[in-house]
């Protein structure tokens, strides 16, 4: 990979000898290989969702909860063969699923990773929403269950906050791309997904009209009764935050109440919401190494 064109950032840079936007090289960086519990029901389920956490990003959202990993300072690099045995020592310990977290500066090498084996667990893409058609078309037949969050349908949010004024479009089209792979989502007899695609959207203090336009959005350009949709309350100010005032406060009740009367009144039928006493630091994992 002499110039990467992997993402959208399409960034151009020497990812074999520098870093590119994502602040990561070419070579896998994990920072975290183990079972969690703090997805929705039908990921976690009883036994957790075996969970893989890849240092870097290349959204680099500025109120970033996992930002410890996603500046791509963290990790420790995996070779193809590594990362495999990665997965297969997951699967063995009985998760439900192998759930790939912020992946998309790597999706070539896991491509080819998730080539080599056969899990008989589901494959959970768990990313930002910000990837291209492409690079999920790589992914196709090798990833189940994908569950992108969709950030923003506000593109002056997308620019301050993440840098990416074309993530509505983006995350659309990308989104539809993994409707177009799964079709209409499937459960088992246990409640748990076992194929299809569930959208997130995390509510941001001070942008309740963002999450509207959002799940008209939804409305507007995907399948609603094929698949799953969760409203997220749990943001949590992070350090680093000077220069966004408006991001250093939880969202308000009355934000959280206005966001989930709108989603309840709109043609989206199945799903998930959380409540606003859901967010604090305690739902971060500790990207310590474990399960490498």
């Amino acid at each position: 990979m002499s110039v990467c064109a992997l993402c959208p950032r399409r960034c151009g840079a020497d990812r074999a000898c520098g870093v590119g936007f994502c602040g990561v090289g070419d070579r896998v960086l994990v920072a975290r290989a183990a079972p969690h519990y703090g997805e929705e029901p039908c990921i976690s389920g009883t036994r957790g969702s075996g969970t893989v956490f890849f240092a870097g990003c290349n959204l680099g959202c500025v109120y970033c909860q996992n930002h410890a990993i996603s500046r791509g300072a963290a990790g420790r690099a995996l070779t193809v063969p590594e990362l495999r045995e990665v997965f297969l020592r997951l699967r063995d310990r009985g998760v439900h699923n192998l759930n790939l977290v912020t992946g998309a500066q790597f999706s070539n090498r896991i491509a080819e990773a998730l080539a080599g084996i056969s899990l008989g667990i589901p494959v959970v893409w768990n990313s930002s929403g910000y990837e291209s058609v492409a690079q999920l078309r790589q992914l196709e037949g090798l990833v189940q269950v994908w569950l992108p969050d969709f950030k923003y349908a506000d593109r002056a949010l997308a620019a301050r906050y993440s840098r990416a004024p074309d993530y509505p479009e983006v995350a659309l089209a990308a989104i539809s791309e993994m409707c177009r792979q799964t079709g209409p989502f499937e459960l088992d007899g246990n409640g748990l997904l076992r194929r299809g695609v569930l959208v997130r959207h995390l509510i941001l203090p001070g942008a309740a009209e963002n999450t509207l336009r959002v799940i008209d959005a939804v409305e507007d350009h995907l399948p609603v009764r094929e698949i799953l949709f969760s409203l997220m309350a749990q943001y949590t100010p992070m350090p680093g935050l000077e220069a966004f005032p408006e991001l250093q406060r939880p969202i308000t009740r009355a934000e959280f109440e206005r966001c989930r009367s709108y989603l309840d009144f709109s043609a989206i039928e199945h799903g998930f919401y959380q409540e606003p006493d859901s967010a604090g630091e305690e739902l971060i994992p500790a990207f310590d190494g474990t399960g490498i």
